[in-house]
């Protein structure tokens, strides 16, 4: 017999691996038909408002469309979410009027942008998390980040919102009917040929019939806008509406980094930063506050004094509030001495930048004086005064709650946006400029050919108190505004400024006959 030989085990089968569910190239949307369907209305709906020459109350109807979309698919638990954030809808219904308000160049960019950044906002933050937590770079990484991802929706909602089964269902159906208009076409073709030779009449009539235009020029530039606006309003609704499965920006207070500089290094850098601001400051203060400030520094113009030391002193400002956040999130504070010693010497730091930056604005109202307002400087001292509010808000946060700065800065350039819009920079420059003529005798009227309907009401106002004086130049630019405005708005591009300037100038007879605003 033949001995057995052993069979030997047979090695262990290996365990399958067990490997994490890929995440999705494209996000899924909640309700993806009806976003589908409210992001084509909100597509001819932009398309039909603001496919004009001028942009006007159109605007904010849009907007109010978009949030009005938004709440209506949310539903009451999506604002329920929202509520925390829900003051976002303050600052957005603000500016998107003054668009419907404002005539000027300069705001109807500065409202649409400032517009689409809290749209962004408020879409990220629809469905979770607080505005307040943000860093100050995550507002700019928000925003951005937001719009990217605002592209995948457009594809999403038509994966999800169109029913693909259906069509291939029907794809018989189509395939016949398109090989049947196949052979029609050549058909009718030769038939109508024959009989359009045959009968004058008829050929007549068939021409007649056949000659309109299709505007397809037209329709496919309408087609674009649309779904241009529609994939906008995807892109928004989508990203509100959105499943989060991860923690995002704002959910969570921002962690602060760990502190790698020593409190020596800082407080050196800082008492050396704070003795020259205090030696700068005070000349500021001696020669620009205190002593004669009514001509310039001896050897320098106005033009020369104003001009070499303002923007320098805006960057100063500027960099010190970058020095101040550095220090402030990157220095060892670790007993509460060392945490008092530091907040005082950065806070004399900020009150010393404020007076550089007073010094600043006292220089350019000295230029503003000698030359007159223009709409870079009335809008440079807005900046200024926004830059200050930040300064102080950032001392402020050094002793109470530091991580609210952010918050306030972003509130801050929300704000200045608003004070140029409820200061209407360009009724403002006519009113004062008109000032200086009757203290100094000049004025430059070749300014007012650039302004907008904003400023025509104060023009008017002028010519007539001046018509005197200064009969020409006035009632020339008087002119060249009423041949602006002689073109109508649509209800779509009716604004406030343009309906009041031309019911100024008509009151002045420039108009033989009315006209309707």
């Amino acid at each position: 017999m033949t001995p057995s030989v052993p069979l030997s085990p047979l090695p262990p089968s290996p365990a399958p691996s067990v490997t994490a569910p890929a995440r999705p190239l494209l996000p899924w949307v909640r309700a993806p038909r009806r976003t589908l369907a409210a992001s084509l209305a909100l597509g001819v709906l932009a398309e039909v408002l603001l496919d004009r020459a001028r942009w006007g109350l159109g605007f904010p109807l849009l907007v109010a469309a978009l949030v009005g979309a938004l709440a209506w698919l949310g539903g009451r638990e999506g604002w329920q979410r929202a509520r925390p954030n829900a003051w976002l809808l303050a600052p957005l219904g603000l500016v998107s009027v003054f668009v419907a308000v404002r005539d000027s160049s300069w705001l109807l960019p500065l409202n649409v942008m400032t517009a689409a950044v809290l749209l962004m906002m408020l879409a990220h933050f629809w469905a979770a998390g607080r505005v307040e937590r943000l860093g100050l770079t995550d507002y700019v990484v928000v925003f951005f980040g937001s719009a990217a991802q605002g592209l995948l929706y457009p594809p999403v909602l038509v994966r999800d919102g169109v029913d693909v089964r259906g069509l291939k269902s029907h794809s018989r159906l189509l395939w016949a009917l398109t090989r049947g208009l196949l052979l029609t076409l050549p058909v009718l073709l030769v038939f109508g040929l024959l009989l359009d030779s045959a009968d004058s009449i008829f050929s007549s009539t068939l021409q007649r019939l056949l000659s309109f235009d299709l505007g397809l020029e037209l329709l496919v530039g309408r087609g674009m806008g649309v779904a241009f606006g529609a994939s906008v309003a995807a892109g928004v609704l989508g990203h509100a509406l959105r499943r989060r499965a991860t923690k995002e920006l704002g959910d969570a207070e921002v962690a602060s980094a760990t502190p790698r500089l020593g409190l020596i290094e800082a407080l050196t850098l800082i008492f050396a930063v704070n003795a020259l601001f205090f030696v700068f400051a005070a000349f500021q203060v001696a020669y620009l506050f205190v002593g004669d400030a009514s001509s310039p520094a001896a050897g320098y113009t106005f033009a020369e004094y104003a001009r070499r030391g303002f923007f320098e002193l805006v960057i100063v400002s500027s960099l010190t509030l970058a020095l101040v956040m550095a220090l402030t999130r990157w220095t060892r504070r670790e007993t509460r001495t060392a945490q008092t010693v530091f907040r005082a010497s950065t806070s004399l730091m900020v009150v010393l930048t404020l007076i550089i930056l007073a010094s600043a604005m006292r220089r350019l109202s000295l230029y503003e004086d000698a030359f007159g307002y223009t709409l870079l400087r009335v809008h440079t001292h807005v900046f200024m005064v926004a830059l200050g509010a930040a300064l102080a808000w950032r001392a402020v946060t050094l002793w109470w709650k530091p991580e609210r700065f952010a918050v306030g800065a972003f509130a801050t350039a929300l704000g200045s946006v608003l004070v140029l819009n409820f200061l209407n920079p360009e009724a403002f420059i006519v009113r004062h400029n008109l000032e200086r003529y009757a203290r100094t005798g000049s004025l430059d009227t070749e300014m007012f050919y650039d302004l907008s309907a904003d400023a025509v009401p104060g023009l008017v106002r002028a010519e007539a108190t001046l018509a005197e004086q200064y009969p020409g130049p006035l009632a020339t630019v008087l002119k060249e505004h009423l041949e602006r405005l002689e073109q109508r708005d649509t209800v779509p591009e009716w604004n406030v400024s343009r309906f009041l300037a031309r019911r100024a100038l008509l009151r002045t007879g420039a108009w033989s006959a009315p006209v309707n605003p």
